[in-house]
């Protein structure tokens, strides 16, 4: 979560410094197709409504979905009303949100004190939606986890799920990718390769479907590039019959250190362990991504 609020926010600072500092042709230029682009995502938010819908109302604690917005400074919001009738103070949080099969990162915490409501959002990353080519939000499931001032759990909700009215969408995968790996129905496709807009370093994209019956994580290891091993930040939690856009990360520091200044070759295994259990599924040879 702090990373997308990291990025949001440099984006945000970076964008500033840019169009101060451009000539006033070109920030009008840039100012008219952002308009443009602002109206042609109003128009298309305009075809996704969602009904009002009580999600969660169980030992004095109530949760209602009102609406969904499509205006929030990093993305849309799923607008919420909590009404805490307990005689504790509580935070509720949500847990394994994703959008049309699409395990998407979010924001949400509330907290509320005994006998009283607060009005509160989820937010949804737009970058998010770009990298998963989600253009209509039509199906959306998540979890609620309510625990007390003590941090200690005292109501779980899962399985929630709202629906807006664009019946007609239908969702499209990325696979157009090199798939890398199709075993226990798990498949990993690689995408594309990023080393120049990275906020870390260098970012390996990839497109995972879990179509077998259990929670998994998918974890990188023996990781190396071009004959050095080089350990990235990778780890992916997908439910059952879900999907996830995500990405292979190599820190700048440590590609200077082995003198890395451009990806050729990865070796790496990937390790696919069962949610709840930590338990492993499979492990896999070593596979080998050219670029």
């Amino acid at each position: 979560m702090k990373k997308k609020i990291l990025f949001s926010l440099a984006a945000f600072v970076a964008l500033f410094i840019i169009t101060g500092c451009g000539d006033k042709k070109e920030e009008k230029k840039e100012e008219n197709n952002s308009k443009q682009e602002v109206e042609k995502d109003t128009k298309e938010s305009e075809k996704a409504n969602m009904s009002e819908t009580v999600i969660l109302d169980k030992e004095g604690i109530k949760v209602t979905a009102k609406s969904i917005k499509y205006n929030g400074f990093a993305g849309p919001e799923i607008k919420l009303l909590i009404e805490n009738n307990t005689d504790k103070k509580i935070t509720i949080q949500t847990r394994n949100f994703s959008i049309n099969g699409i395990m998407i990162d979010d924001i949400f915490s509330a907290d509320v004190s005994e006998g009283k409501k607060v009005n509160d959002s989820i937010t949804i990353f737009k970058e998010d939606l770009e990298l998963a080519n989600i253009t209509t939000i039509k199906d959306i499931e998540f979890d609620i986890e309510v625990s007390d001032s003590n941090y200690d759990t005292i109501l779980k909700q899962e399985g929630i799920k709202l629906t807006t009215d664009a019946n007609d969408y239908v969702q499209k995968y990325n696979t157009d990718g090199k798939l890398i790996l199709d075993q226990n129905d798990v498949k990993i496709y690689v995408l594309k390769k990023d080393e120049t807009d990275s906020n870390w370093g260098s970012d390996i994209y990839v497109y995972i479907e879990n179509n077998s019956s259990k929670n998994i994580i998918v974890q990188a290891e023996d990781v190396s590039i071009d004959g050095f091993m080089i350990e990235p930040a990778f780890s992916s939690g997908i439910l059952s019959g879900k999907k996830i856009y995500d990405t292979i990360t190599f820190f700048e520091s440590d590609l200077k250190e082995n003198d890395i200044k451009e990806i050729k070759e990865i070796d790496l295994k990937f390790r696919v362990f069962e949610t709840s259990s930590w338990d492993d599924i499979f492990v896999t040879d070593t596979i080998k991504i050219n670029f």
